[in-house]
């Protein structure tokens, strides 16, 4: 058997190109929003390969990664200690370790820590990889038939009344689709609002989405708000998207 060294040279200066583009990386990691199946496989293998898990709360963390069987070193990363958080890690990828940061459930950074940490690792020059998956915005969105192009994301409205109250106004004076999460403290509250300022404007909220209470609730502002007020309890986590101004007879 005659053997080419120049050839077997080669191959080997790709493996070690790629396992250096493998190494002082980031990667932003995607996790169920409820179901654990909805978990990626190249998710799992990237929680297994990297040197350690920087997580929103290693509690949770810990039990999806023993679900998994995943053994691996956690730090804390969350909105409280992120900037400082980021300083340590920086310094793992300068050691040419691999980070791999969770939320506690969807995509990292939309509505969950992760924009600082992103920008921080950027600005020292290392690389920032997303492993895509679970999001409450995009199982929301999937399911609303939601007809046009634009749509905005907004997230967590305030908590304080006046200052929700007055961006909600700002978002539908803008008549295009938005998509805000909610508490179920204040779910009612927030629907309330918005039925006072549009009342025919068509609305899908996504409770519990992929968990064993999956709920999704449609119609006018004004008729989701009074089913919601008009329950015992409301329990779960909420996404809303509320409709364009031409899906209403608002106009």
């Amino acid at each position: 058997m005659v053997v080419n060294n120049t050839k077997c040279q080669s191959l080997y200066a790709s493996i070690q190109v790629c396992r250096l583009k493998d190494m002082s990386t980031l990667y932003l990691v995607a996790t169920p929003i409820g179901n654990l199946g909805d978990i990626t496989y190249r998710a799992i293998e990237t929680l297994k390969s990297v040197s350690v898990i920087a997580c929103e709360d290693t509690r949770h963390t810990q039990q999806l990664l023993t679900h998994y069987g995943i053994s691996k070193r956690l730090i804390a990363t969350h909105a409280h200690n992120e900037e400082a958080s980021a300083k340590g890690i920086i310094a793992m990828l300068a050691e040419g370790q691999t980070v791999a940061f969770v939320s506690d459930a969807g995509t990292p950074a939309l509505s969950d820590p992760g924009s600082r940490l992103v920008q921080a690792v950027r600005d020292a020059g290392f690389s920032v990889v997303p492993i895509p998956g679970p999001s409450a915005f995009t199982a929301l969105v999937s399911v609303a038939g939601l007809v046009g192009k634009s749509i905005t994301f907004e997230g967590f409205l305030s908590p304080k009344s006046g200052r929700r109250r007055a961006r909600l106004a700002t978002l539908l004076e803008r008549g295009e689709a938005f998509v805000i999460y909610e508490s179920p403290f204040r779910v009612v509250k927030t629907l309330a609002e918005l039925s006072d300022l549009a009342p025919l404007r068509r609305v899908v909220v996504g409770r519990e989405m992929t968990k064993k209470f999956e709920e999704y609730i449609t119609g006018s502002a004004a008729e989701v708000a009074a089913q919601l007020a008009a329950r015992e309890t409301v329990k779960g986590e909420f996404a809303l998207l509320v409709g364009a101004t031409g899906d209403d007879d608002d106009t």
